[in-house]
Protein backbone atom coordinates (compact mmCIF):
# COMPACT_ATOMS: atom_id res chain seq x y z
CA UNK A 1 0.00 0.00 0.00
CA UNK A 2 1.32 2.97 -1.04
CA UNK A 3 0.83 5.35 1.96
CA UNK A 4 2.90 2.58 4.05
CA UNK A 5 5.96 3.13 1.33
CA UNK A 6 9.16 4.39 2.71
CA UNK A 7 10.50 6.84 -0.10
CA UNK A 8 12.62 4.85 -2.29
CA UNK A 9 16.08 6.95 -1.81
CA UNK A 10 16.16 6.16 1.66
CA UNK A 11 15.22 3.29 1.28
CA UNK A 12 18.38 2.11 -1.34
CA UNK A 13 20.67 4.81 0.78
CA UNK A 14 19.79 3.06 3.95
CA UNK A 15 20.04 -0.57 2.58
CA UNK A 16 23.45 0.15 0.60
CA UNK A 17 25.12 1.07 4.28
CA UNK A 18 23.58 -1.98 6.14
CA UNK A 19 25.30 -4.21 3.38
CA UNK A 20 28.38 -2.23 3.44
CA UNK A 21 28.71 -2.93 7.16
CA UNK A 22 28.62 -6.60 6.43
CA UNK A 23 30.65 -6.90 2.74
CA UNK A 24 33.10 -4.47 3.28
CA UNK A 25 36.00 -5.49 2.30
CA UNK A 26 36.03 -8.82 1.52
CA UNK A 27 32.65 -9.80 0.97
CA UNK A 28 30.91 -12.87 2.80
CA UNK A 29 33.81 -15.17 3.03
CA UNK A 30 31.69 -17.93 4.06
CA UNK A 31 29.27 -18.02 1.46
CA UNK A 32 31.68 -17.90 -1.21
CA UNK A 33 32.86 -20.73 -0.60
CA UNK A 34 29.00 -22.61 -0.92
CA UNK A 35 29.40 -24.42 -4.59
CA UNK A 36 28.84 -22.80 -7.32
CA UNK A 37 24.75 -23.39 -8.67
CA UNK A 38 23.07 -24.01 -5.23
CA UNK A 39 20.01 -23.07 -4.95
CA UNK A 40 17.78 -22.06 -1.98
CA UNK A 41 13.77 -21.50 -1.66
CA UNK A 42 12.90 -19.85 1.71
CA UNK A 43 9.94 -18.94 3.86
CA UNK A 44 9.64 -15.71 5.21
CA UNK A 45 7.56 -16.93 8.62
CA UNK A 46 6.67 -14.63 11.77
CA UNK A 47 7.78 -16.21 15.12
CA UNK A 48 5.23 -13.89 17.14
CA UNK A 49 2.02 -12.08 16.31
CA UNK A 50 2.52 -8.47 14.86
CA UNK A 51 1.67 -5.61 11.92
CA UNK A 52 4.14 -6.33 9.05
CA UNK A 53 6.66 -3.09 8.27
CA UNK A 54 9.56 -2.90 6.04
CA UNK A 55 8.48 -5.00 2.24
CA UNK A 56 10.29 -2.01 0.46
CA UNK A 57 13.97 -2.72 2.49
CA UNK A 58 13.76 -6.30 2.20
CA UNK A 59 12.94 -6.04 -1.48
CA UNK A 60 16.09 -3.70 -2.18
CA UNK A 61 18.53 -5.57 0.28
CA UNK A 62 17.37 -8.61 -2.44
CA UNK A 63 17.53 -6.48 -5.20
CA UNK A 64 21.13 -4.99 -4.23
CA UNK A 65 22.63 -8.15 -3.45
CA UNK A 66 21.60 -9.82 -6.39
CA UNK A 67 18.90 -9.42 -8.82
CA UNK A 68 18.06 -13.18 -9.04
CA UNK A 69 16.80 -13.35 -5.70
CA UNK A 70 13.02 -13.50 -5.83
CA UNK A 71 10.50 -12.37 -3.24
CA UNK A 72 6.66 -13.06 -3.39
CA UNK A 73 5.00 -11.50 -0.62
CA UNK A 74 1.70 -12.73 0.86
CA UNK A 75 1.38 -10.27 3.30
CA UNK A 76 1.31 -6.02 3.27
CA UNK A 77 2.64 -3.52 5.29
CA UNK A 78 -0.01 -2.94 7.61
CA UNK A 79 -0.81 -6.45 7.72
CA UNK A 80 -1.51 -8.06 11.02
CA UNK A 81 0.06 -11.31 11.09
CA UNK A 82 -0.03 -14.40 13.65
CA UNK A 83 2.80 -16.91 15.16
CA UNK A 84 3.90 -19.20 11.66
CA UNK A 85 1.82 -16.64 9.36
CA UNK A 86 4.21 -17.11 6.28
CA UNK A 87 4.70 -13.52 5.29
CA UNK A 88 6.69 -13.99 1.63
CA UNK A 89 8.17 -17.13 -0.30
CA UNK A 90 12.06 -16.38 -1.12
CA UNK A 91 13.76 -17.90 -3.76
CA UNK A 92 17.28 -17.63 -5.69
CA UNK A 93 21.15 -18.72 -5.63
CA UNK A 94 21.69 -19.78 -1.92
CA UNK A 95 24.85 -18.12 -1.63
CA UNK A 96 22.94 -14.50 -2.47
CA UNK A 97 20.33 -15.76 -0.02
CA UNK A 98 22.34 -16.36 2.94
CA UNK A 99 23.99 -12.92 2.39
CA UNK A 100 21.30 -10.94 1.80
CA UNK A 101 19.34 -13.03 5.26
CA UNK A 102 20.10 -11.16 7.98
CA UNK A 103 20.21 -7.11 6.81
CA UNK A 104 16.63 -8.22 5.09
CA UNK A 105 15.48 -9.38 8.88
CA UNK A 106 17.02 -6.76 10.13
CA UNK A 107 14.91 -3.97 8.78
CA UNK A 108 11.80 -5.77 8.37
CA UNK A 109 12.05 -6.91 12.41
CA UNK A 110 12.81 -3.49 13.67
CA UNK A 111 10.31 -1.93 11.31
CA UNK A 112 7.71 -4.36 12.08
CA UNK A 113 8.72 -3.83 15.76
CA UNK A 114 7.88 -0.69 15.49
CA UNK A 115 4.47 -0.90 13.58
CA UNK A 116 3.29 -3.74 16.35
CA UNK A 117 4.37 -1.29 19.02
CA UNK A 118 2.52 1.90 17.30
CA UNK A 119 -0.25 -0.55 16.83
CA UNK A 120 -1.05 -0.91 20.51
CA UNK A 121 -0.57 2.23 21.14
CA UNK A 122 -3.36 3.37 18.62
CA UNK A 123 -5.80 0.28 20.18
CA UNK A 124 -4.83 1.68 23.89
CA UNK A 125 -5.84 4.85 22.83
CA UNK A 126 -9.37 3.92 21.53
CA UNK A 127 -9.86 5.66 18.44
CA UNK A 128 -11.04 8.58 20.48
CA UNK A 129 -7.40 10.39 20.65
CA UNK A 130 -4.84 10.01 17.34
CA UNK A 131 -1.35 8.47 18.17
CA UNK A 132 1.77 10.56 16.38
CA UNK A 133 5.12 9.50 16.01
CA UNK A 134 8.19 12.44 17.56
CA UNK A 135 11.56 13.10 15.78
CA UNK A 136 12.70 10.22 18.26
CA UNK A 137 14.16 8.27 15.42
CA UNK A 138 17.41 6.16 14.62
CA UNK A 139 19.67 8.29 12.96
CA UNK A 140 19.45 7.46 9.00
CA UNK A 141 16.28 5.69 9.51
CA UNK A 142 13.75 8.06 10.33
CA UNK A 143 11.48 8.13 6.58
CA UNK A 144 12.02 4.23 7.20
CA UNK A 145 10.21 4.48 10.88
CA UNK A 146 7.53 6.77 10.07
CA UNK A 147 6.49 4.68 7.09
CA UNK A 148 6.18 1.67 10.41
CA UNK A 149 4.25 4.41 12.64
CA UNK A 150 1.85 4.90 9.26
CA UNK A 151 1.68 1.01 8.68
CA UNK A 152 0.97 0.35 12.40
CA UNK A 153 -1.85 3.04 12.12
CA UNK A 154 -0.47 6.41 13.44
CA UNK A 155 0.32 9.41 12.34
CA UNK A 156 3.27 11.32 11.39
CA UNK A 157 4.61 14.47 13.29
CA UNK A 158 6.59 16.67 11.60
CA UNK A 159 9.56 14.77 9.37
CA UNK A 160 12.20 17.22 9.97
CA UNK A 161 13.27 20.85 11.07
CA UNK A 162 11.99 22.39 7.98
CA UNK A 163 8.56 21.08 8.34
CA UNK A 164 7.37 23.80 10.68
CA UNK A 165 8.16 25.96 13.10
CA UNK A 166 8.03 24.48 16.44
CA UNK A 167 9.04 25.95 20.13
CA UNK A 168 10.00 23.93 22.50
CA UNK A 169 11.02 24.79 26.02
CA UNK A 170 14.65 25.88 25.71
CA UNK A 171 13.73 28.72 22.46
CA UNK A 172 11.12 30.06 24.48
CA UNK A 173 13.25 30.53 27.44
CA UNK A 174 15.14 33.62 24.64
CA UNK A 175 12.26 34.71 23.04
CA UNK A 176 9.16 34.40 25.04
CA UNK A 177 5.90 32.76 23.42
CA UNK A 178 4.55 36.03 22.03
CA UNK A 179 7.61 37.01 20.59
CA UNK A 180 8.58 33.83 19.53
CA UNK A 181 4.77 33.44 17.34
CA UNK A 182 5.22 36.71 15.94
CA UNK A 183 8.45 36.26 14.45
CA UNK A 184 7.55 32.97 13.43
CA UNK A 185 4.50 34.38 11.07
CA UNK A 186 6.80 37.35 10.10
CA UNK A 187 10.06 35.28 8.70
CA UNK A 188 8.11 32.15 8.08
CA UNK A 189 4.31 33.23 7.10
CA UNK A 190 3.05 29.98 5.41
CA UNK A 191 4.75 27.67 7.85
CA UNK A 192 2.56 25.88 10.95
CA UNK A 193 3.50 27.49 14.26
CA UNK A 194 3.77 24.84 17.21
CA UNK A 195 4.69 25.98 20.99
CA UNK A 196 5.06 23.99 23.81
CA UNK A 197 3.24 24.63 27.25
CA UNK A 198 4.11 23.20 30.38
CA UNK A 199 1.00 24.91 32.41
CA UNK A 200 -2.41 26.80 31.54
CA UNK A 201 -0.46 30.26 31.93
CA UNK A 202 1.59 29.40 28.74
CA UNK A 203 -1.49 27.54 27.12
CA UNK A 204 -3.25 30.95 27.25
CA UNK A 205 -0.01 32.90 25.80
CA UNK A 206 0.29 31.04 23.26
CA UNK A 207 -3.47 31.23 22.33
CA UNK A 208 -3.26 34.69 22.90
CA UNK A 209 -0.43 34.96 20.42
CA UNK A 210 -2.01 32.82 17.74
CA UNK A 211 0.40 29.32 17.22
CA UNK A 212 -1.47 27.06 15.48
CA UNK A 213 -0.78 24.04 17.34
CA UNK A 214 0.38 23.80 21.45
CA UNK A 215 1.84 20.88 22.75
CA UNK A 216 0.87 20.14 26.36
CA UNK A 217 4.04 18.47 28.28
CA UNK A 218 3.56 16.60 31.01
CA UNK A 219 -0.10 17.86 31.85
CA UNK A 220 -2.26 15.65 33.94
CA UNK A 221 -5.32 14.43 32.22
CA UNK A 222 -7.25 17.18 34.27
CA UNK A 223 -5.04 19.69 33.38
CA UNK A 224 -5.68 18.94 29.33
CA UNK A 225 -8.95 19.23 30.26
CA UNK A 226 -8.72 22.62 30.87
CA UNK A 227 -6.68 23.46 28.25
CA UNK A 228 -9.26 22.21 26.26
CA UNK A 229 -11.73 24.46 27.43
CA UNK A 230 -9.20 27.48 27.09
CA UNK A 231 -8.87 26.82 23.17
CA UNK A 232 -12.13 26.07 22.75
CA UNK A 233 -13.62 29.02 24.11
CA UNK A 234 -10.62 31.35 22.85
CA UNK A 235 -11.71 29.92 19.40
CA UNK A 236 -15.21 30.88 19.93
CA UNK A 237 -14.50 34.49 20.85
CA UNK A 238 -11.72 34.99 17.47
CA UNK A 239 -14.43 33.22 15.58
CA UNK A 240 -10.97 31.17 14.40
CA UNK A 241 -10.61 26.99 14.72
CA UNK A 242 -9.13 26.10 17.45
CA UNK A 243 -5.54 25.23 17.56
CA UNK A 244 -4.40 21.52 17.52
CA UNK A 245 -3.83 20.60 20.73
CA UNK A 246 -0.87 17.84 21.27
CA UNK A 247 -0.56 15.21 24.30
CA UNK A 248 3.22 14.63 25.12
CA UNK A 249 5.48 13.86 27.88
CA UNK A 250 6.26 10.05 29.23
CA UNK A 251 2.90 9.35 27.77
CA UNK A 252 3.15 4.88 28.08
CA UNK A 253 0.65 1.96 27.03
CA UNK A 254 -0.59 2.11 30.77
CA UNK A 255 -1.10 5.85 30.45
CA UNK A 256 -2.50 6.73 27.16
CA UNK A 257 -5.74 5.00 28.33
CA UNK A 258 -6.61 8.14 30.65
CA UNK A 259 -5.71 11.06 28.36
CA UNK A 260 -8.13 9.54 25.34
CA UNK A 261 -11.69 11.43 26.58
CA UNK A 262 -9.89 14.94 27.21
CA UNK A 263 -10.66 16.40 24.03
CA UNK A 264 -7.43 16.68 22.76
CA UNK A 265 -6.50 16.18 18.84
CA UNK A 266 -3.40 13.86 19.21
CA UNK A 267 -0.95 12.01 21.22
CA UNK A 268 2.66 11.78 20.59
CA UNK A 269 5.30 9.41 22.12
CA UNK A 270 8.84 9.10 21.44
CA UNK A 271 8.60 5.07 22.53
CA UNK A 272 6.93 4.01 19.33
CA UNK A 273 9.28 4.64 17.40
CA UNK A 274 13.09 4.66 19.91
CA UNK A 275 11.67 1.67 22.23
CA UNK A 276 10.19 -0.96 20.16
CA UNK A 277 10.87 -3.95 20.71
CA UNK A 278 11.87 -6.10 17.50
CA UNK A 279 9.51 -8.43 15.82
CA UNK A 280 10.53 -11.87 15.75
CA UNK A 281 10.78 -13.07 12.22
CA UNK A 282 12.65 -15.66 10.53
CA UNK A 283 13.62 -17.34 7.42
CA UNK A 284 13.42 -20.68 6.92
CA UNK A 285 15.49 -21.95 3.96
CA UNK A 286 15.41 -25.40 2.17
CA UNK A 287 18.65 -26.53 -0.66
CA UNK A 288 17.41 -27.59 -3.69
Amino acid sequence: MPLFDPPIAPVRAAVAVALAEDLVPLGDLTSALLPDGARADGLLVARQAGVVAGRACVDETFAQVDPAITCRWHVDDGDRVEPGSVLAIVGGPLASVLTAERTALNFLGHLSGIATLTGAFVQAAGGRLRVWDTRKTTPGLRALEKAAVRAGGAVNHRGNLSDWVMFKDNHLTVLGIDEAVRRARDVWPGRTVHVEADGLDQVREALEAGADAILLDNMSPDEVRAAVELADAHARRAGTRRALLEISGGITLDTIGRYADCGADVVSSGAITNSAPVLDIGLDINVV
